[in-house]
């Protein structure tokens, strides 16, 4: 299965937020999120919403490197007692907004670029995947069924390998350090082609397509995979071979 085009991913962060909105009318937005217990779904929506305004406002601007300065998605306290008529439009606002400066940049142009990559490529994975897994957030919290294209989920696991990994070791060394030379980790999806080997056999981790023996296997949905190393969902039910300690490691202190 092929890696979705920039332009895929435009139109996807859209997408993925109006799959999140239709099920938001007669929402209670005080719900607490299972899976972030410190937000209600109020501020689960916020913090989404600020996240597409941010990446939208450093390629808008052209900024040469990314203002965390600017990122108000973690600043959500104030976010209390809102009604879902406040925020559904809100929300389209910020991805539509999103998806037409990301049509509006040379998806190659060095504009708030992440690990040494165009900005505007980065960033249209990179919110086109943040909204995928909050709208799982937000529909867990509320009860709704949940489905993802297997082309969409397969990049999801595919950036979770390639950024996820690479940034939690650059940016939390003292957590990531046991797991420096520990071994190699292969994520195998069942029902899409699609297999990633996290090997971590050195200083640094490398990511590598393809089937290989591992250190330890999860094999399942890629769906499953998906929520499995974003830590929404237990391993228990996925196929796991060979070192299962090394596997709960890794998902422990990885995170994105």
């Amino acid at each position: 299965m092929g890696i979705p085009s920039y332009e895929r991913r435009r139109a996807e962060i859209v997408n993925q937020t109006e799959l999140l909105v239709a099920s938001l009318d007669d929402a209670d937005l005080g719900l607490q999120v299972p899976s972030i217990p410190d937000w209600t779904l109020n501020q689960l929506l916020r913090h989404l919403g600020h996240a597409h305004r941010w990446a939208g406002t450093m390629l808008r601007e052209r900024l040469p490197e990314i203002d965390f300065s600017r990122n108000r998605a973690q600043q959500l306290s104030s976010y209390v007692g809102e009604k879902p008529s406040d925020l559904i439009p809100w929300l389209r606002e910020g991805a539509t907004s999103l998806a037409e400066v990301l049509g509006e940049v040379d998806q190659e142009e060095m504009i708030a670029p992440l690990g040494g990559f165009p900005g505007p490529r980065v960033w249209s994975r990179r919110m086109t995947h943040e909204t995928v897994i909050h709208r799982w957030d937000a529909f867990d919290a509320l009860g709704v069924p949940y489905s993802l294209d297997p082309e969409i989920a397969q990049d999801t696991l595919r950036e979770w390998t390639g950024l996820a990994v690479p940034y939690a070791f650059q940016r939390w060394p003292s957590e990531t350090a046991p797991l420096a030379g520990s071994g190699t980790v292969h994520l195998h999806a069942t029902d899409v082609e699609a297999e990633f080997v996290v090997d971590l056999t050195g200083s640094a981790p490398v990511v590598r397509e393809g089937h290989e023996k591992a250190s330890v296997a999860v094999r399942g949905p890629v769906v499953d995979l998906v929520l499995a190393v974003y830590r929404r969902r237990p391993v228990d039910g996925l196929e796991v071979f060979g070192d299962r300690a090394l596997l709960d490691l890794v998902l422990d202190r990885i995170r994105f």
